[in-house]
């Protein structure tokens, strides 16, 4: 009887896991699942933490420098005079604080921090690009993967139909209305079927694969995409925005900015620096009973006079580094605009398509139709029905990737024009905020301080995703 229960709860249990439908998922799921899912994203995010850490670096040359030293040593050894000698040893502790706080540097370190920050920004932009790319590849996951699953669905429809031609076939062979040769051009077109449709469960599987990969799990059922996504109608119009709100154009802007900056660092490098040292240092004699109490306070200024012509090949390589982005950012700029032009140009193209591919659809199924209603009264061949089945399959096969490609080249657009972000798309997920670490760091704060235990409790929060 136990027995016998058990397995009436376990095909229940069954029964009500088959009978739950798997929750559909939409585009807007897919995004924010790379989103989440992404390593690229996380690599990108790392690096922009290391970025800000490099403003914290700059910002502590300003700060005072306090370090502490000491040493024991022991002396021994023999003086003479003549031929009198004496035998010395002792031994002396010593131990001291040394503090040092620059004063003047002809605003190098200034300018090395506002290097430091507008580095920060271009990496910020870099992963708004990133950002961008992940989103652009989970499109193209889901569309890919909704696209192969209606080839298989039509290959299995097409194969359904042969094999009722190839039945079809044979009992008017078998009555004497057609040849051996009707027969056998259905069985050939019969096997070609099944290798298309072991072909399309190929494609389907690898469509899957790159789903997994991308969104971080596999596809369950895909629901259609809705409409597309807003767009201006105007292209010149969406060029002026890319212009402006592209992540690319960002970071080669801050990049220039951040050369800029670390030119005029490299300048001041050659004028004069000023720095309050001071020292407070004890002695202590461990054998005897001498001591000593030492302190100093003082300013320092030095500059350089002749390194080599070292500073001077600094500043004229930092000058080449900024004209070489000046030229990465006229790239960037012809690059862009045309990126959004060729979206546009193959968002139009793609919607003629489905224009086409519809009225192709319709044309071949009515003559499809009336091939096979012709057929059966034996003014059509064999042949020739599989002729027009084979036309309809094509033209439903560029129907569905017209469609599927209207939706990826929409978003495209999008991402030419730098507005496919999570934010940009309202994606049901927690955005990351570049600014937040930032504003921990940029003030170097030590690890001792709040700030820095709030700051190590971020870093292992980190470490544990």
């Amino acid at each position: 009887m136990k027995r016998f229960l058990k397995v009436i709860m376990v095909g229940a249990s069954m029964s009500i896991c088959l009978a739950a439908p798997l929750r559909a998922e939409t585009l807007a799921d897919a995004m924010a699942g790379a989103y989440e899912h992404s390593g690229l994203l996380e690599q990108n995010r790392a690096l922009l933490r290391a970025a800000d850490e490099d403003v914290a670096l700059a910002v502590s040359s300003l700060r005072p420098i306090l370090s502490w030293s000491a040493d024991v040593t022991r002396r021994f050894g023999k003086v003479g005079t003549g031929q009198f000698t004496n035998s010395f040893a002792e031994t002396e502790a010593n131990i001291g604080i040394i503090a040092s706080l620059l004063l003047y540097d002809a605003g190098r370190s200034r300018f090395q921090i506002d290097a430091a920050k507008e580095t920060v920004l271009a990496t910020r932009a870099g992963l708004v690009s990133i950002e961008q790319q992940v989103l652009l590849r989970a499109v193209q996951a889901f569309m890919n993967v909704r696209r192969t699953t209606q080839f298989v669905a039509l290959r299995e429809n097409n194969l359904r139909l042969i094999q009722q031609e190839l039945r079809a076939a044979q009992d008017r062979f078998e009555v004497g209305e057609v040849t051996r040769t009707d027969v056998a051009l259905a069985e050939a077109r019969l096997a070609g079927g099944r290798s298309g449709l072991a072909r399309a469960e190929g494609d389907l599987a690898q469509a899957i694969e790159e789903y997994r990969a991308v969104v971080g799990r596999a596809p369950g059922t895909l629901n259609s995409p809705g409409n597309l996504p807003n767009l201006l109608a105007d292209v010149d119009a969406a060029k002026s925005v890319a212009l402006r709100k592209h992540p690319d154009m960002t970071k080669a802007q801050k990049d220039i900015a951040a050369a800029e900056a670390s030119i005029r660092a490299s300048e001041a490098a050659l004028m004069p620096q000023l720095s309050l040292q001071g020292r407070l240092g004890a002695q202590r004699e461990i054998t005897g009973d001498d001591y000593g109490r030492t302190g100093s306070i003082g300013l320092q200024l030095n500059a350089p006079i002749y390194q080599g012509g070292a500073l001077s090949a600094t500043t004229r390589r930092a000058v080449a580094q900024r004209d070489a982005l000046r030229g990465v950012l006229h790239s960037v700029q012809a690059r862009v605009q045309q990126d959004v032009g060729n979206a546009y140009a193959l968002l139009r193209a793609t919607r003629a398509s489905v224009t086409a591919s519809q009225e192709e659809v319709r044309a071949a199924r009515v003559a499809f139709e009336g091939v096979r209603e012709e057929a059966t009264l034996g003014a059509r061949t064999t042949l020739d029905v599989l002729d027009a089945e084979q036309d309809l399959l094509d033209a439903e096969a560029n129907l569905i990737s017209a469609q599927v490609d209207v939706f990826i080249a929409a978003y495209s657009v999008l991402a030419a024009m730098g507005e496919l972000t999570a934010k940009d798309l309202r994606l049901n997920v927690q955005t990351y905020d570049p600014a937040a670490y930032y504003n921990l760091v940029k003030d170097a704060p030590v690890a001792t301080s709040a700030q820095g235990r709030q700051l190590d409790r971020v870093l292992q929060s980190l470490s544990r995703e």
